[in-house]
């Protein structure tokens, strides 16, 4: 299973993780492996160079193994119209313009072979069972005998594509509710045949699959299962099953199974920044009594040191860091060579990657605008330095500062506060997002080994600014020839009688503690900002969950024998009596992330905080908060007082911009990016990848 080596050559920073790990025939150099991701770069042939590009990049970095998105090895099994697939010769071609890219660079790719099942987003999709599908619209047809047989061949003849097209493994997506997985749970199997019922029955597709697919690769091919060990849904599999169906898997030549926790309908949030780390690592553990073959360990496992302290366990063989290589390639490479403090650790955000994904967008990433744009978004060297003055510390300026730098200009970074951050360090003293740390540390490092000039508690004026009078240097080296503007957002004070009330107060004061709260709070505004903020007001002042109790709190099942290992959510009790109010008649949080939206609408919820929308606000005085409520057409229909300690408004934020118009006028070359551009919405997505494109636009 494993490669030895010795005490003088193992790494003194991650000796385990970057031992070798073999896995049949291929001799990875790591234990760090980049799970698949779906990026819409698989879906089109134009689109080729593009992904070579991006795998290419995760090769150069170190990855032990690359794994890629799922790859249809059937029409009825493609994830939407026209995806990717790996059915015949010339889908060989393309794919060996992959291979050989990975090859090129130094590293190795399995490619993931995927039938997504009643999770298709095309009419003609195929599953097990009768059930349909939550997530998509179509109807699907109940596989016959004749088409369960077609389905099994098709991935043995996709593997033996694959082969032929120079991956150095394949994975059989077997978890995540996609087919294979839709066979092997109640929850989605009601066949009465024998591919159906017992759990025999149940298991009988995978293991025909397996067989087909062994007889089609070399002996020494490897096949990895990604097996679902923790369904989260309802009539799911129980532990004995999973148990089972493992030992069947090596039995019949699987040479690793890399984990999958949780469907995509499930009601347990499994990727999230909330989620614990390495919350799920424990069943994949549980695997290391029943096979022998590597075990890769996945979901939120985010740092080296954390993957390191996981296989010091001795449970499992590899982990597996999807995002955390969207956010950087580079993450091996630098956990290698000591560097961690380096590393630009993904927070979990799923805004540019997952939220992307399911609505049919391109994955990229919130804090690597990059990931995915490789070929289009480049960093290099400049041909002339030039004397770049960035104004503010945030999101924005941060990554135009730091990207500035890398690229060989002079950079001086000013920010009014006394820390970098700015709405980030809001965000990290919200329940579940502490992560939002690991990015001000990454900044924080960044800009030190760039040798960015940082001024903290400077409020530069245009003056300064123009004459020079703000730089470390001296005389016309001290003049900038860029400025780029990056001063973010003010939070936005609604116009209601009584706003100035003492009772009243920003979200910022509130999150930062500037103020003390009440136990009763009206929170003004069902945004993003307010949903953070009511989390944040209805927990204690250590919001960090443990495990256990994040597990209470979400219903994850400890008896084995419970099916999917669901129950009964038991939360913790709020510790304040919280209302959220909109102006907006209909459901609160229609806007928020695709993936995560659902994870904060219910946790308000589950913290008995009571929504009131179609709401105007009246007045604010000592008895509380005043509103008036409407019904659908707009007219009013009863009055109501909120009595409350406190009011925390999050209705909005206002672009600070007060440096823009002189500077202009002056003549200076000026570059507004961030909340300072667009105060709408609060959107760090935005803001990293414009002070990316802004820095990469420098001449």
């Amino acid at each position: 299973m494993t490669s030895p080596t010795t005490p003088a050559s193992r790494n003194q920073h991650y000796p385990l993780l970057f031992e070798p790990l073999q896995i049949n025939g291929l001799t990875l150099p790591n234990r760090i492996v980049m799970g698949s991701m779906h990026t819409g770069l698989e879906d089109r042939l134009w689109d080729t160079d593009k992904l070579a590009a991006y795998y290419a990049e995760r090769a150069r970095g170190g990855a032990g193994l690359i794994i890629t998105g799922g790859f249809a090895t059937t029409r009825t099994g493609q994830l939407l119209p026209f995806a990717g697939k790996i059915t015949n010769r010339v889908d060989v071609a393309r794919h060996r313009r992959i291979t050989d890219e990975v090859h090129r660079n130094g590293g190795r790719i399995a490619i993931q072979l995927i039938h997504a099942g009643r999770y298709g987003y095309t009419p003609l999709k195929v599953a097990a069972g009768s059930e349909p599908s939550p997530i998509h619209p179509f109807k699907h047809l109940k596989m016959t005998e004749q088409i369960i047989w077609h389905v099994i061949r098709t991935f043995g003849q996709s593997a033996k594509l694959a082969e032929k097209a120079g991956y150095d493994a394949v994975e059989l997506m077997g978890g995540e509710g996609y087919l294979i997985n839709q066979f092997l749970c109640p929850h989605t199997n009601d066949r009465t045949d024998k591919w159906g019922g017992s759990t025999e029955n149940r298991q009988r597709f995978l293991v025909e699959i397996i067989k087909e697919v062994r007889k089609h690769v070399s002996a020494d091919f490897p096949i990895i299962l990604r097996q679902s060990i923790a369904d989260f849904v309802k009539n799911g599999q129980t532990w004995d099953e999973i148990a089972l169906m493992a030992r069947k898997a090596q039995e019949h030549g699987v040479d690793a199974i890399n984990t999958d926790i949780g469907w995509h309908e499930a009601g347990i949030p499994t990727i999230v920044t909330s989620v614990p780390r390495g919350a799920f690592v424990k069943f994949t553990e549980r695997l290391r009594d029943e096979v022998s073959i590597p075990l890769i360990a996945s979901n939120r496992i985010n740092t080296p040191d954390f993957a390191e302290e996981i296989l010091e366990r001795g449970r499992v063989d590899a982990v597996s860091m999807a995002r955390p290589m969207l956010a950087d390639p580079d993450l091996p490479n630098k956990a290698r060579d000591g560097r961690a403090d380096e590393i630009n650790t993904c927070i979990g955000c799923n805004q540019a990657c997952l939220d992307h994904a399911f609505v049919g967008k391109k994955v990229s990433c919130l804090l690597n605008p990059r990931a995915g744009r490789e070929t289009t978004l480049t960093l290099g060297a400049t041909r002339r330095a030039r004397h770049v003055a960035v104004i503010g510390a945030g999101p924005a300026g941060l990554a135009a500062a730091v990207s500035a730098a890398q690229r060989g200009h002079r950079v001086e970074l000013f920010e009014a506060g006394e820390s970098i951050g700015g709405q980030f360090s809001i965000a990290a003293r919200i329940p579940g997002k502490e992560e939002f740390n690991e990015t001000i540390r990454y900044y924080t490092r960044q800009l030190e080994i760039n040798n960015v000039a940082v001024h903290l508690g400077k409020r530069v004026s245009a003056e300064e600014i123009l004459d020079g009078s703000a730089s470390n240097a001296k005389g016309d080296k001290a003049k900038f020839d860029d400025v780029i503007i990056a001063t973010g957002v003010t939070p936005r004070i609604p116009d209601i009688p009584g706003i100035d009330h003492p009772m009243v107060m920003t979200y910022a004061d509130a999150v930062l503690g500037h103020r003390e709260i009440g136990k009763r709070v009206a929170v003004i505004g069902a945004g993003g900002i307010g949903f953070d903020v009511t989390e944040f007001l209805t927990v204690d002042e250590s919001p960090t969950l443990n495990l256990k109790e994040w597990e209470q709190e979400w219903g994850v099942s400890e008896d084995l024998g419970v099916p999917g290992f669901v129950t009964k959510p038991r939360p913790l009790p709020p510790v304040r009596e919280v209302y959220m109010v909109q102006r907006k008649p209909g459901r609160q949080g229609k806007t928020l992330g695709k993936t995560t939206g659902w994870v904060h609408r219910a946790t308000v919820k589950m913290k008995q905080v009571e929504q009131i929308s179609a709401a105007s606000y009246d007045l604010i005085d000592d008895a509380g908060l005043h509103i008036t409520l409407h019904d659908k057409e707009g007219n009013p229909t009863d009055t109501r007082v909120l009595e409350v300690d406190n009011v925390v408004v999050c209705a909005g934020q206002e672009s600070v911009r007060e440096l823009v118009d002189p500077l202009t006028v002056a003549g200076i070359t000026t570059h507004v990016i961030g909340g300072a551009d667009l105060a709408s919405e609060l959107d760090a997505k935005r803001a990293i990848r414009q002070g990316t494109e802004v820095a990469a636009a420098l001449p």
